[in-house]
Order: structure tokens, then C-alpha cells, then sequence
């Protein structure tokens, strides 16, 4: 893939790539948002997940080596048994119905709740663990349908966690195992043997480090307020970017 792009090409792909992953290095997740549409122009779509698979899972190492003792264990042990029993059914769904409805119906609760999060008409949203239930059980299931689970778990969890960087560390933990599975699935169906995938990849990892990098100075700056303002920001803009996929 690497030798059909020109200079120009990898310079575009690596200033969006950047800018993704200064999202990423904020908040943990929504990596896909900018740079999925960017890369379809210029490689394969059946290769921009592996190759965010891969990228993801280094931007939640080189997250949670940084900071790793600001992840919140008791949340990731709530949360992790149930987004894998969601995946499994996820998957399920996905092998015997069409899941289209159902991506509306998240797209349409996103926006109703990131918008109701941005219009400061209530204090942040305060949940108790039993919350950990719906929402990594759903985070699962929409992970597994569409690969987009990462913005229902930052719902959860800056509704549980005060500090900002805590809930930064914590979501890329969760990104970090999620992207991990990934990358086991398409090692074992053979993605990674072409080496002019591994190659594009390599080539992208500089754009990857310094945006988190760059992410990570912006979220050390931010007041908790500001940084709940972006993570909603981001919610909002990921429910109207799948309700522009699922009526497409």
C-alpha cells in the first residue's frame, strides 16, 4: 500500500492521523471518527480497521504506561466481563439479523444525551456501579456491530470518576483491551502477514505518538469542566456520524 501513495499523500494522512490522536490522547477514544473517512481515500476500507487496530492499541499502551497507576481497576473489573459477554452477542446479532435499527436507536441516544450533557441544565450526572451493567453490556454489543463502543463507556465513566486523568487512563485501558481482541482476530485470519500493511503502519506510528503526546499536554492543562465539555463533544459528534451511517 505504501509504495502506490505519493508524498503529499503520507503528509494528509499523517496531519489527520495527528489530529486524531490528540483526540485520543484527551479522551481515550473517537480515533475512528477523523481518521476512518481521511484513510478511505487513499487505502482500502477492509484495511482501515486492522490498521486503527493496531495504531489504538499502542495510543492506549503509550497512554497507560505514562499514567498507568491513574487507572481506576474497580471500573475496568466492572466493566470488562461484561463488555466481552456483549461482544458475544454483538457478534451474534450481527451473524443473524440486520443490525441497522438498532445503530439508529444508539446514534438517536447519543445525541439526545451528549446535547443534554452540553445545554448545562443539570450537574454532571452522578452513577452508582449497578450503572456498569447496561452500559458495558451495550458498549459490548455496539463494539462488536460496529466497532464503536468506546464513546458509551466514557458516558460511564465520567459519570463515576472525578478526576480527569483518571478517566482518561481508565477509557484507554478499555480501548487498549478492546483493540487487543481485534488485533488477535485478524492475526489468526492472516491480515498481518502482508507486508506492505505492517510497512503503511510503521510509517504512521510518528503521527500516532505525537498526537497522544500532544493529547495528553492538553488534558494536563484542562480544568475537569472543559475536559467533560470535549468528552461530550466528541460523544455528540460520534451519535450523528453513525446516524449519518445507518441512513445511508
Amino acid at each position: 500500500m505504501l509504495e502506490h501513495l505519493q508524498w503529499i499523500d503520507l503528509i494528509v494522512i499523517g496531519v489527520g492521523l495527528t489530529i486524531a490522536y490528540i483526540i485520543f490522547g484527551i479522551t481515550g477514544f473517537g480515533t475512528a471518527l477523523i481518521a476512518s473517512p481521511l484513510l478511505a481515500f487513499f487505502i482500502p476500507v477492509d484495511k482501515i480497521v486492522p490498521l486503527l487496530a493496531l495504531l489504538d492499541c499502542s495510543a492506549a499502551i503509550t497512554n497507560v504506561m505514562r499514567d498507568r497507576k491513574n487507572a481506576v481497576m474497580s471500573e475496568i473489573k466492572r466493566l470488562v466481563p461484561l463488555m466481552i459477554i456483549g461482544s458475544l452477542l454483538g457478534a451474534a446479532i450481527l451473524l443473524y439479523t440486520n443490525p441497522d435499527n438498532l445503530l439508529i436507536y444508539l446514534a438517536v441516544f447519543v445525541i439526545a444525551y451528549s446535547l443534554y450533557s452540553l445545554s448545562g441544565f443539570k450537574p454532571n450526572t452522578q452513577f452508582t456501579p449497578k450503572a456498569s451493567v447496561p452500559f458495558g453490556f451495550i458498549g459490548g454489543i455496539f463494539s462488536a456491530l460496529f466497532g464503536s463502543g468506546g464513546f458509551i463507556y466514557a458516558i460511564y465513566l465520567s459519570g463515576r470518576i472525578p478526576d480527569k486523568n483518571d478517566i482518561r487512563v481508565t477509557q484507554s485501558t478499555l480501548i487498549g483491551l478492546s483493540t487487543f481482541t481485534r488485533i488477535v482476530i485478524f492475526l489468526i485470519a492472516g491480515v498481518y502477514t502482508d507486508w506492505s500493511f505492517l510497512s503503511m503502519t510503521l510509517a504512521l506510528f510518528p503521527a500516532m505518538i505525537i498526537g497522544v503526546f500532544i493529547g495528553r499536554r492538553i488534558t494536563l492543562a484542562l480544568s475537569r469542566e472543559n475536559f467533560l465539555r470535549i468528552i461530550n463533544l466528541v460523544i455528540l459528534v460520534s451519535g450523528i456520524s453513525l446516524l449519518i451511517r445507518a441512513v445511508i
